[in-house]
């Protein structure tokens, strides 16, 4: 009993050993503005003599000190008195809130604009944000000079507009934040909105369109508005596109592939990458040739069983950043076999890397490791990389005009580019199957041929694989 009553004493003071120190870490997370949090915001944009004055009013902040990321250009930063609190957090130099259970603060800055508006313009980065904040609603308000007219746009849904004695007026509200905002002086209006999408042309839009686009699939219901414009403009805020024409599958694909670089955060990626993944997503391919056609390839390749794990590992991705070499760990994972296709087509500027499996045994010719040689699988057949082993074999290996050449000082192979022969010192010989093969600039050659026409041996266990000369024990 003695020792039963110990040990519970030792458990106790070693869950509250861990209490303290999680609290610990929690307490110095709220007074670093380390935590992560929510937040409510409502902005007032006023445009007046080429510059945007702004106020922004955060709400809900949490009781911790929030850091705030204030936009390049902004100047004048300092608090504005909404009420007589609502800037008794704002540090002295403008550059944070204390900790403090005051739950909104208002702030004002302007941004200068360089020659005032101008027609289809993007200002981008506009807005403060809070560092470890995340907005969940925005509401935005631009008034302009009743003189001035056109449209402004931002991600979220217009509320509404109205053209006063003196300014201009523009309502925006939704879930989210916004980032870049967008003017344009030319006759532009929302032909139509729905909860995920707004359309902006100059003219009517056809009901055909409209209709189609009740049947798209999305990733989520983030709003995002789609402006019609002859020359898109390339760099611009994930809740803004720019279509030159307004098609079903323009709109499906771009504002998809908007979603998910929103959605997820792709580390050193190629374009066509989170094309891939958004394909898998909404189950239709979207996107470049190259997309398409890995797209094919994965889905020749894999079971029904290996198909279905492969979308549900698509399904589950997290808020880890995927990198090609994150989507060949979860490809070796769902295939039972190691591969490097993705990271392989990356480093493919044009067309596609075929699908093979790399063994990752140690290679050794007689008793040398070989780190360049490397050992592959694929479409059945067994092969091993002809520029790097053969050299260790006694030939020379290089390509010619009328094929793969490989030498030695008693020994010629020319292995041509057409299919069904060989020929080995001056003397054509018929074949089935093909010694050397190409596979995307580079030359392999075929375990069983490897050891017919080079006269070698093949040992091979768990670990390694041996390549033994004749002669050679």
């Amino acid at each position: 009993m003695k020792f039963a009553m110990s040990f519970f004493s030792v458990l106790a003071l070693i869950i509250t050993g861990i209490i303290f120190f999680q609290y610990h870490a929690y307490s110095s997370d709220l007074e670093t503005g380390n935590g992560d949090f929510l937040y409510s915001q409502e902005i007032e944009i006023f445009y007046r003599e080429n510059s945007l004055d702004i106020r922004q009013h955060f709400k809900n902040l949490p009781d911790q000190k929030v850091k705030i990321k204030w936009p390049e250009n902004a100047i004048n930063l300092s608090c504005f008195m909404e009420t007589e609190k609502s800037c008794d957090r704002l540090s002295d130099e403008a550059s944070y809130f204390a900790k403090g259970e005051i739950k909104s603060q208002s702030v004002s800055y302007i941004i200068p604009i360089e020659g005032g508006l101008k027609d289809k313009m993007l200002i981008q980065n506009v807005l403060a944000t809070l560092l470890n904040g995340e907005a969940t609603y925005s509401i935005v308000h631009i008034s302009t000079d009743s003189k001035i007219a056109g449209q402004w746009i931002t991600g979220l849904p217009l509320i509404g507009q109205q053209q006063l004695a003196l300014v201009n007026y523009t309502m925006f509200s939704g879930n989210g934040t916004i980032r870049d905002i967008y003017w344009q002086s030319a006759n532009l209006k929302v032909q139509e909105q729905s909860p995920v999408l707004s359309i902006y042309a100059p003219g009517a839009i056809a009901k055909e369109f409209l209709k189609s686009l009740e049947n798209l699939q999305f990733l989520n219901d983030q709003h995002i508005a789609i402006i019609q414009e002859k020359n898109p403009m390339k760099e611009h805020d994930d809740r803004l596109l720019f279509l030159p024409t307004l098609t079903a599958q323009a709109v499906e694909q771009e504002v998809v592939l908007s979603q998910i670089k929103s959605q997820y955060k792709f580390d050193n990626s190629p374009e066509w990458l989170p094309e891939v993944v958004a394909s898998y997503l909404v189950k239709d391919t979207i996107g470049s040739e190259k997309t398409k056609e890995i797209v094919a390839t994965l889905k020749e390749y894999m079971t029904t069983d290996q198909e279905a794990a492969w979308q549900e590992a698509m399904n589950k991705l997290g808020e880890q950043p995927i990198t090609p070499a994150s989507m060949d760990d979860l490809l070796t994972a769902v295939l039972g076999a190691k591969t490097s296709y993705f990271k392989l087509n990356t480093e493919q500027k044009n067309g596609t890397y075929p699908l093979f499996f790399e063994d990752d045994r140690d290679i050794y010719v007689n008793d040398a490791l070989k780190k360049d040689v490397q050992f592959i699988h694929y479409e059945g057949q067994s092969l091993y990389t002809a520029d790097t082993l053969l050299p260790y074999l006694g030939y020379s290996a290089t390509e010619g005009e009328n094929g793969y050449y490989v030498k030695s000082e008693n020994r010629s192979f020319r292995f041509p580019k057409e299919p069904g022969f060989y020929v080995f010192n001056q003397r054509r010989y018929s074949t089935i199957s093909e010694p050397i093969i190409k596979i995307a600039g580079h030359y392999y050659v075929e375990e069983a041929w490897l050891q017919r026409l080079f006269l070698v041996e093949l040992q091979k266990n768990d670990g390694r694989i041996q390549v033994i000369t004749q002669g050679q024990e």
